[in-house]
Order: C-alpha cells, then structure tokens, then sequence
C-alpha cells in the first residue's frame, strides 16, 4: 500500500478548480519534485496530502501509522525558546533521548545553526532554516519541503542533498532550484491547470518528454478551434440550409461550445525586459589593494578587480562570508578599510534584494509599481501600468489586489516588475532566483543575457550561474577571493570545490569525516588529554572505517542518482536502500566513537 493516495481529488475557492480530479500516490524511498506556476497551488497540494486542507470531493487515503511532516514556505509569528528546542520538538515521540541528541546535534551542525540562539532574534532566511531542521528531526516517512533551498547557501545545500539522498523515508518538494532537482528527483509532478501529471524519470527525461507534450497539445487545441470555427460557419448557412440541418451536428456543435468554454489554455508567458539606462562609460568599477567590512574583521582584504561594460559577475560563498558587503563597499554605500574604488562615468545603479524590498503589503499591486501613477515607461515606450503588469501575469483583478494577498513566488515576480521598469545601466541582484517557477527563471535568465549592461548577481543557484554569468568571484573560506572565468561548472573544473568555501576550522578532515565539535576550541592547546596508545590505534581504525563507509555511501547514493536504478526491479532497488539506511547508522555510531576519543 503507498504512503499516501489521491483519487479524484477535487478542490476549488469559488473560481476555477486549483485541483482537478487529481490522482496520485507516493510509495516509500520516492523522491518527487513538484513543479508548477507560481500560484499553480503546489501548496494547496501538499496540504492536502499531510491532511491540513480538506478537498471539496474525492478520497485521500494515507497508510496507518505513516507519519507525514512537512516544511511550510512561509515563516510562522511569534517563534520563541531556543534553536536547539524547536528542532528536538520535532523527534518522534518515544524517541531515545541519546538518539534525538545526536540526530539534532547532527542537523544543528549541518545547516550550521546555533543551538542556543533565540528564535525571536533570527532574520526570517535563518527561521526558515531552524524549521527545515525541525522537519529533518523528525526522519518522518513522508517528507513534504516547500522550497527547502532558500535562503541557504552552496555548502548547506550540498549538506542537504546529502542527507535527502541517504534518507529512507518518501521525499516531495518544491524547488526552483534545477540543480536540485537534478541530483535528487527520481520521479516530477506537474500541476498545471488543475491537473496533476506524473513524469517518472529524471529532470532531462521531464523536460524532453514536456516538450514533446506541449507540441502535441498544441496540435490538439488547433484542430478543436479549426472544427469550431467550421461548424460555427455552418450554422449561419441560409434558412434553406437550415431546414436540412442534422439535429445531431446541431447537438455536437453545442458540445464544441461547451468544450470550449471548459477548456483552460496555458497561462501566458511573462514578457521580461529590462529598461535600460543611458549607456555607462566602458569602465563600470575598479578596485585596488582593496580591504572591506568591519574595522578589525576585514571580509575581503587586497583585492584588484577590473568590472567593463557589459560583463556579468556572479558572487559565491557561503553565507556570511562578505558578499554584500564587498558590493556596498565597490557601490559607495560603506568606506573601503584599505585601498581604493574608482567608479565609471554616467552609472545607474538598480538593486533587486527579495529580502529587504521594502515592500508595503497594504499597498495595491498597482501602486507598489508605480507609487500611484497610471502609466510606466519601458524601453522608450508607454504603457498602461495594468498591461505592464499583465506581462507578469497579473491579470487586471488581481492588480488592484493589496500585496499581502499574494504568494512569495508572486511577490518575486512583482519586485521583478518594479526593478525593470526603473532606467538601469548596472544591475545588482542578490539572490533574483528565490521562489520564482521554472518558466519565469528561464526567461529572467533570457533577459539578463539580452541585458546590454553591467550585472553583478549573489548566487547559490548552480545552474543560474551557468546561464547567465561570464566570470565569478569565488569567497573562500580562508578570507580570500578568487576571480574565475566563467559559471559553477568551470570552478568545479578548474579545481573548485564547495569545501573550499567553508572556513577552515569548519572543513572535513582528509578521511572525510567531519570535523568534531564546535569548532571553537584550539585544536593545538597543550591542556587537551592525548590519547592514551590503545586509544590511538582505536581512532585510526576507525578513521580506517569511516573512510570506507563513506566511500560505500557515496557509491550508492550514485547508484541511486540514475535513472535506471528507479525502473528496474524493486528488489536490488529496496535492497540498496537498506544498505544506505545501514551505512548511514554505523556512521553515524562510528564517528560518534571517533569524537569522544578525540575529547
């Protein structure tokens, strides 16, 4: 029996049906992506699965016993206590207090979280971080993330698809992460429309088999409006022709009415331009020997950087590790520590930041737009602020709407609106990708590539930065920032890895454990106890083992990356699986070992 089971499901608030006789069943060890529009009603979807939001009819049937936790998109108010007592909130009831310890000291360290933090204090990105592992904790059996990769950057999310991939329990995410998607999705979901498809397979097969569809359905609806249209021409024939006519093409013209009345077409695409400003010069910025942050906690310190007209930047690193900072200080917005900015002639800067919008949720969508105003200028032409907006796919009832109506993804693509409609010749955009669908990001991607200026992007996006940028400025953990040529994948081939962007004291030793605790204590201080000779050959055994268990881990979980691997048998498969699980607690004990004998 699956875990959980749709059949006929239908649900609607009093508009079009947002699910639409939908069918499904996820089984155990599924990783299923969820794809679809902003606003398509993923989370409607997942809702409905965990038992939160009633349907209007059909049945939802979930194995007894099953446990379904879910991590929601939105922050909820009012977050008190520590870190560390939200996420044990989260264990299994009964649970073994040494077991949810570990489990929760784990996570903690894995999405590097203080456990002693107040909830109250933390910005919403590190909230929604505590919640992910929270929902992690509580190693349910079906899983359900609602954008699990926001808001973390490129270390935390290699961590997170690490431990998704050794979890024995169901998956079902949203994500507009590809990359993402990519490495874990043994199945995709699309909600379009009200129905639910089901596409097995990897992300490559999904998007030929979606093309492959749409052409097909294309085909299908012109030949319904060709038929329409010569049946239409009939019924309008002479009342010779009308005393002979057919009761029964008559009856089926009626139906062809109807049908096409019923039929819900595609939602348009969003029309993405960007209307820039008077030309910069050809020099945008340059910086020599340059030291930026804080007076005694430099983040970036000797930098030269050249930035030309037209070239495209990405910024990667790890959260916290300067990004902004260094962008503000080649801006203007703070003083260099060290050294020197020279900034280009005639630049109009726009800075697109999700986070810290500004964006006054009782406002109108209209209004958050224009500031009252009726028309918009772009790309030298005037335009109505409602058929501005309509390019973004807001239709004209929904602009009129205030802002708290509308879902994180639409809010994104209101911000977009906002920032393309302002003269730019500098482009500043820190983390664009956030809760966008896959279809917008496309086309963002299209319109920063047709951009004709400056643009420097913060990213943890992997396949966003191959699309779109030419050079990259890597912030290792170390303090140093290294110029690359190109996106992710030529860091990654020329000697790039995501460990690099950790801080040292945070990295894994050579065997490929991770480092033990906290990583603030001294490793050289003479006051630790060493080890006595047996305890010695007792730490190499087992760094012996958990070299070896984690060799056994990454081949299986590469094993379990391919396609093939989910259509064929269910027994290698289901035995894999196993084996994975197994792996995982003996290293979990093992390193466990390995630490109190390190002290």
């Amino acid at each position: 029996m699956p875990l959980v089971a749709l059949s006929d499901v239908t649900l609607a608030y009093g508009g079009p049906s947002i699910l639409d006789r939908v069918a499904l069943s996820i089984d155990e060890g599924e990783r299923v992506g969820l794809l679809g529009r902003n606003a398509s009603g993923k989370s409607t979807l997942m809702g409905v699965l965990e038992g939160l939001i009633p349907c209007d009819s059909g049945t939802v049937s979930r194995r007894q016993g099953a446990r379904i936790t879910s991590l929601p998109q939105a922050v909820p108010r009012g977050l008190k206590g520590s870190v560390q007592a939200l996420v044990e909130g989260g264990a299994p009831a009964g649970e073994e207090a040494w077991r949810t310890r570990e489990r929760v000291s784990r996570l903690l360290d894995g999405l590097r979280l203080d456990p002693l933090q107040d909830l109250s204090t933390l910005s919403a990105g590190l909230a929604r971080r505590a919640l992910l592992a929270r929902a992690l904790a509580a190693d349910p059996d079906l899983l359900l993330l609602d954008e699990p990769t926001n808001h973390l950057d490129l270390p935390t999310i290699d961590w997170l698809e690490q431990h998704l991939l050794a979890r024995r329990g169901a998956l079902l995410f949203v994500t507009h992460d590809r990359a993402f998607l990519a490495r874990l999705c043994t199945r995709i979901l699309e909600l379009d429309r009200g129905r639910l498809t089901s596409w097995p397979g990897d992300w490559a097969a999904y998007l030929r088999r979606q093309e492959e569809r749409a052409l097909a359905e294309e085909r299908q609806r012109a030949q319904a409006d060709k038929k329409l249209a010569q049946e239409e021409a009939w019924i309008r024939t002479g009342l010779k022709a009308q005393r002979k006519r057919s009761e029964a093409r008559v009856l089926e013209l009626e139906r062809l009415r109807e049908e096409r009345r019923q039929r819900r077409d595609p939602t348009g695409q969003v029309r993405l331009s960007i209307q820039e400003a008077e030309r910069s010069g050809q020099l945008v910025l340059q910086a020599r020997g340059l030291s930026a942050g804080h007076p005694g906690r430099p983040c970036v310190e000797g930098l030269d950087l050249t930035l030309l007209r037209g070239d495209r930047v990405g910024l990667l690193g790890r959260n916290g590790s300067g990004k902004t900072t260094l962008l503000r200080t080649l801006l203007g917005d703070l003083e260099p520590l060290a050294g020197s900015v020279r900034r280009g002639a005639n630049l109009a800067v726009t800075w697109f930041d999700p986070l810290n919008a500004g964006l006054d949720t009782e406002k109108t969508v209209m209004d958050s737009v224009t500031d009252g105003a009726t028309f918009v200028e772009v790309g030298g032409r005037r335009k109505h602020v409602i058929g501005y907006l309509a390019e973004f796919l807001f239709p004209a009832d929904r602009v009129r709407q205030p802002v708290k109506n509308l879902s994180g993804g639409e809010r994104n693509r209101l911000l977009l609106a906002r920032l393309f409609a302002q003269p730019s010749n500098l482009l500043v955009l820190d983390e664009p990708t956030n809760d966008l669908d896959a279809e917008t990001l496309d086309l963002l991607e299209d319109a920063l590539l047709s951009f004709p200026g400056t643009l420097l992007v913060v990213s943890h996006d992997r396949d966003f930065l191959d699309q779109v940028v030419t050079g990259m400025l890597v912030f290792r953990g170390d303090g140093n920032v290294r110029e690359v040529v190109g996106g992710y994948r030529d860091w990654c081939t020329q000697g790039g890895r995501i460990e690099d962007l950790l801080e040292p004291r945070m990295r894994a030793p050579a065997s490929g454990a991770h480092a033990p605790g906290d990583g603030t204590a001294d490793r050289t201080s003479t006051t630790a106890t060493r080890p006595s000779g047996r305890e010695r050959r007792e730490l190499e055994r087992l760094e012996r083992k958990i070299e070896a268990l984690e060799e056994e881990q990454r081949q299986l979980q590469a094993q379990m990356e391919a396609p093939e691997f989910w259509t064929g048998p269910a027994g290698p498969r289901e035995s894999a699986q196993a084996r994975l699980a197994e792996v995982a607690r003996t290293l979990e004990a093992t390193f466990a070992r390995w630490t109190e004998l390190q002290g």
